[in-house]
């Protein structure tokens, strides 16, 4: 999308997640089409260091395609901008293009007041991110993670995994999730992560956010 650039780069990715630091969506407080274009536009999982891009990414990414596709909003094709003419979701110095624009967002808000009076609120989501600690330099990381991976509960989304070391040799696995709180608890997940006691030590939450 013009506003990010190319978001299969890394000057991209990097663009688009420090415009989520202090947002959950591309627009407004729900998701809609601009925030499905963005992230068809990813295509993949951000890198674990762009921790916003990658939590809003995870959190698209929870809804099925079908519920992708009834986000409010006009559905539009996200390119990277390679021309500085080209037209921007967010706005146009084309008189037509701002009428239509405009036109756009009345619209949106219409489906977002009528969404709010028949619907519930939209379930409650927080993106976790863990740190898995092994007993010794000499755990299997690889298998370690492939226990993690094979938790499954009820509104429990995992994300990626990557490797952080430590001290001495000794690295541990940070794992990221997307939950539905009202049907996930973090001491649940904890104690179903330690019950693979031959090659976790620990688990630690580092970072909690709503989403």
């Amino acid at each position: 999308m013009s506003q990010f650039g190319d978001l299969k780069t890394r000057a991209g990715q990097q663009a688009l997640n420090n415009y989520l630091e202090t947002r959950s969506y591309i627009e407004g407080f729900e998701p809609t089409q601009a925030d499905n274009a963005v992230f068809e536009a990813l295509g993949v999982a951000p890198p674990g260091d762009l921790f916003h891009a990658l939590r809003f990414f995870n959190h698209i990414n929870s809804f099925s395609e079908a519920e992708r596709k009834k986000f409010p909003g006009k559905a539009a094709a996200a390119k990277p901008a390679k021309d500085e003419d080209e037209v921007d979701l967010f706005g146009s110095d084309d008189e037509e293009e701002d009428a239509e624009a405009a036109r756009i967002r009345e619209e949106r808000l219409k489906m977002y007041a009528e969404k709010k009076s028949k619907k519930p609120a939209l379930v409650a989501k927080s993106c976790i991110k863990l740190d898995i600690k092994p007993w010794d330099d000499e755990t299997d990381m690889a298998e370690m993670e492939k226990c993690v991976r094979s938790i499954e509960m009820d509104g429990l989304v995992w994300g990626q995994f990557q490797l952080a070391p430590v001290a001495y040799g000794l690295k541990k696995l940070v794992a990221s999730c997307v939950i539905e709180d009202d049907k996930v608890s973090t001491s649940d997940l904890e104690d179903k992560i330690t019950a693979f006691e031959d090659y976790v030590q620990s688990v630690d939450i580092v970072s909690f956010n709503k989403l």
